[in-house]
């Protein structure tokens, strides 16, 4: 009956152990490593509108306020839309800025260097590894909304 008993009180640590380890491993699922701050992203945008008008065209952007430290939109099509964070994914703590560069095809961070493609945010130049934070954009025809 010891045995048993000693059995069934090592199963149960084993099994207990083995929940904890699942339960803390579950609640870091976020990337912490960007250390770019979740922020709600919920708005609409009226490329009709004369304050959007960049926006009407193909290969247009524009700043917005939003998400951690503004939103690039830009056009990549009639019926296609991006809107990226601003918050440069290297070195995030630093709070770079991320603007669009000279050539409007490309987003820069001007403390690194590092370059992202303003279609989809993804890396061009180094030092960052990360694309930029990027939102969902519905368009049907006439309003945008930019949301995560």
């Amino acid at each position: 009956m010891r045995v048993f008993l000693l059995k069934r009180k090592y199963h149960s640590i084993l099994y207990l152990s083995l929940l904890m380890s699942i339960f803390i491993t579950s609640c870091n699922k976020s990337d912490t490593s960007s250390n770019i701050p979740l922020v709600t992203v919920n708005f609409k945008v009226y490329p009709s509108d004369p304050a959007y008008s960049k926006l009407q065209i193909p290969g247009g952007w524009l700043y917005v306020t939003g998400g951690s430290m503004g939103i690039i939109i830009y056009r990549v099509s009639e019926s296609t839309f991006t809107a990226l964070d601003r918050h440069s994914t290297y070195l995030p703590n630093n709070r770079c800025r991320v603007s669009v560069d000279n050539t409007q095809v490309t987003a820069v961070d001007s403390c690194s260097g590092s370059k992202w493609v303003i279609t989809d945010g993804s890396v061009m130049n180094g030092p960052a590894s990360r694309p930029l934070q990027k939102y969902a954009c519905y368009w049907d025809g006439y309003t945008l909304t930019v949301k995560n």
